[in-house]
């Protein structure tokens, strides 16, 4: 089962993003978690313990990626699916047997990409991000990278670039990420100081995105006590349907669908 637009040009993002109140002006954080169901006590701490405007990204490799996906789905957070790309330092940084890679007939990579979408349901859209590899390579080429946001904007997605300070995305709606909040180290101390960077970022800019490559004790620990005094702070934690952006570009066989305005 692969997502697709409903009646009327439903897309994904409209029937499973989270409700928020776009009228509010304070300054918006999102926050994506990876790698999520391939550790079944750290998938089920993370979606207990975390706020639910918090979404997960669920790697396609987990055994059951869409019990995952319901659960969080159960608590009102937002789902994405986690797209294996060929990352930095590939073949030494290997993620995994159904990876999109630059050497592979771009066929070949959208039938791997049907597999990764076909993995789950009641997602908002895709992230290039998997096991800390965030699909650098294959990311980079716009002749790879493009038919990749093509086939996500047809079927109603949203694409999140994982890379930090990169472009949005040029054929999808989405938008990139700003901040790693779990790098180089995923202590409680580092992700305090990234997750000050992250508030800084949304204050100058009006909104920011910060991404965990894994939701680790420490990492699920911290993230929940910041959010819980995020509103003092005249702050306001968003899901990412809330954070994207138009793409700046379509095929012209793409539909001109619009999802809930960013």
């Amino acid at each position: 089962m692969l997502p697709r637009l409903g009646p009327e040009g439903r897309t994904s993002i409209r029937a499973y993003g989270r409700d928020f109140d776009r009228r509010d002006t304070r300054p918006r954080i999102g926050i994506v978690v990876a790698d999520v169901g391939l550790s079944a006590t750290q998938t089920e701490e993370a979606i207990r313990r975390l706020p639910p405007a918090v979404a997960l990204a669920l790697s396609p490799y987990a055994a059951r990626p869409g019990q995952a996906a319901e659960r969080a789905r159960e608590r009102g957070m937002e789902t994405l699916i986690s797209i294996p790309m060929e990352p930095a330092g590939y073949p030494l940084n290997d993620p995994g047997d159904r990876a999109l890679l630059t050497g592979r007939p771009m066929a070949e990579n959208l039938d791997l990409l049907d597999w990764v979408l076909s993995r789950s349901q009641g997602y908002v859209g895709a992230i290039g991000a998997i096991g800390g590899m965030r699909g650098e390579r294959f990311a980079a080429l716009p002749e790879t990278i493009g038919p990749v946001q093509d086939v996500l904007f047809r079927r109603g997605l949203l694409y999140l670039d994982p890379r930090p300070g990169a472009a949005a995305p040029a054929r999808a709606w989405g938008r990139g990420i700003d901040v790693i909040l779990d790098e180089p180290a995923g202590t409680r101390g580092e992700i305090e100081r990234r997750l000050a960077e992250l508030e800084q970022i949304a204050r100058d800019r009006g909104a920011a995105l910060g991404l965990a490559g894994a939701a680790t004790p420490v990492l699920v620990e911290r993230l929940a006590a910041w959010a819980a005094t995020l509103d003092q702070r005249g702050l306001v934690l968003a899901p990412v349907s809330a954070m994207i952006r138009r793409p700046e570009a379509t095929t012209p066989d793409t539909p001109a669908q619009r999802p809930a305005a960013p």
